[in-house]
């Protein structure tokens, strides 16, 4: 999933850009857009890592692996989708991060296996063993494209989209409240708590009113940073983890060996074909403010290199023991900003996030923001994702046809997930499938969208 965003809508006639794509600005000119560029990604970038470990219990140690190799991994497809190799790459101004489109099906599906017993580095290796097969139907959508778009249609990709959101929300909620760390101490939405996260959410929504563009694309990091402050004044703080990380880190493959569950498995799966199909809108969106084709064989290369990254890294992500990637969105926000659409900033976006994550103790100070904090933000980010999804169904015909799709398919997806007893006497592996609101209401919309006959426009009286 693109991660949220407040950017300004695109508008081609007042897209001026002073140095276009293949143009090679100054240095200090590079380095400065790559900075604002990196503002509006960092959050995005180590939030869903962090949500995850602290969902499933992940030991201080291994989360701060997790998180670097999130930086490193977003780093290297940053650089390869700006210049382009063969293949691989769209050959654009495009930063690629990890993904808040997995996050809850792999927080559910991590926390039943947890429940039933299996140690939680098991869970890891299984969680990876997944993420790197998934990464191949990503490989594999990027070469049958005009496919996969005829049998994933907006339809289908606005009603995934915002299922994500909605059963994200809970997560989010959670996070708000203390995190289960407090639901187990007794802590769970104290004032505390609720006033660490109130004030970052207030942040950022009073910071996405004003008028100043670069305020709007910080808003994230300022409200965090505000909340990291308060939380220092109440000795909230928790640095265990930059204590035990080493000031340099080698990045190790398959840290946690490497595993795999159907029941993890079949929710990814389905995301991953949304996933590729939000590339598509992401890439022609950055197409667009930089003055490129939005159509035609040379916009169709783009596509087709773009989301096999998209692909390829989530492999390497799964390899180097961190989560799915994908293009980001609101770097379009800042390529208007700046007049700055070179794909060579790319390079020091690029260095900026691999650097950042080679030094495990700067993922330890990300590590120590106390989860309310965190959950603060989150909400916004997740009410944003489920936006999203109203925003592509709002921009297709909703006849009867599609609203019954609708109906049945948010009806399945939010029902199993606030009632999974319904699922009790199914067998355990379909069931572990099921309970998944993502892959229940996606396959419900899949099916329902592909046998139900289109609805013929209505003809004009006369």
């Amino acid at each position: 999933m693109t991660a949220p965003t407040s950017t300004p809508p695109i508008d081609d006639h007042r897209t001026d850009l002073i140095y276009a794509l293949e143009d090679r600005p100054r240095g200090w000119i590079s380095l400065l857009a790559a900075f604002q560029h990196l503002l509006a990604i960092i959050v995005p970038i180590v939030t869903p890592g962090l949500l995850i470990c602290q969902a499933l219990g992940v030991s201080s140690r291994d989360t701060n692996l997790i998180v670097s190799m999130s930086l490193v991994v977003s780093g290297i497809a940053t650089y390869v989708q700006c210049k382009r190799f063969g293949p691989l790459g769209a050959g654009l101004l495009i930063v690629q991060g990890t993904s808040f489109n997995f996050v809850g099906p792999l927080i559910a599906g991590g926390a039943m296996m947890v429940k039933d017993g299996t140690p939680v580095e098991a869970v890891m290796a299984a969680i990876f063993g997944v993420v790197i097969a998934g990464s191949f139907v990503e490989i594999g959508i990027s070469r049958i494209l005009p496919f996969v778009k005829r049998l994933i249609t907006p339809l289908v990709t606005g009603i995934v989209v915002l299922l994500i959101g909605l059963t994200l929300i809970k997560v989010g909620l959670i996070s708000m409240g203390g995190g289960f760390a407090a639901m187990a101490n007794g802590t769970f939405a104290n004032a505390e708590n609720l006033t660490l996260s109130g004030l970052v959410l207030a942040i950022i929504v009073v910071l996405n009113r004003v008028h100043v563009v670069w305020v709007r694309s910080a808003a994230l990091v300022i409200a965090l940073a505000t909340g990291y402050a308060v939380a220092a004044t109440m000795g909230r703080l928790d640095f265990t983890g930059m204590r035990e990380a080493a000031l340099f880190h080698i990045p190790t493959p398959l840290h946690f060996g490497i595993g795999f569950s159907w029941s993890l498995f079949v929710p990814m799966l389905i995301i991953y074909l949304v996933t590729s199909l939000e590339a598509i809108g992401d890439i022609t969106a950055t197409s667009k403010v930089s003055r490129q084709p939005v159509d035609g064989p040379v916009w169709m290369q783009r596509i087709k290199g773009g989301v096999l990254v998209n692909g390829v890294n989530s492999l390497l992500a799964g390899v180097m023991n961190t989560f799915p990637s994908s293009i980001f969105a609101q770097n379009n926000g800042v390529i208007q900003l700046t007049g700055i659409a070179s794909r060579h900033v790319g390079v020091w976006i690029a260095g900026m996030l691999v650097l950042l994550g080679l030094f495990p103790p700067i993922a330890g100070v990300l590590q120590a923001v106390p989860e309310p904090v965190l959950g603060g933000a989150a909400m916004v980010m997740f009410g944003a994702v489920a936006a999203s999804g109203i925003n592509i169904l709002a921009s297709i015909r909703l006849d009867r046809r599609a609203l019954l799709v609708i109906a049945v398919s948010l009806a399945l997806g939010l029902g199993v997930t606030q009632v999974p007893e319904f699922l009790a006497h199914l067998p355990t592996t379909l069931r572990h499938v099921l309970e998944s609101g993502v892959a229940t209401g996606g396959l419900c919309a899949l099916i329902l969208n592909w046998f139900l006959p289109e609805t013929p426009p209505a003809r004009p009286q006369h």
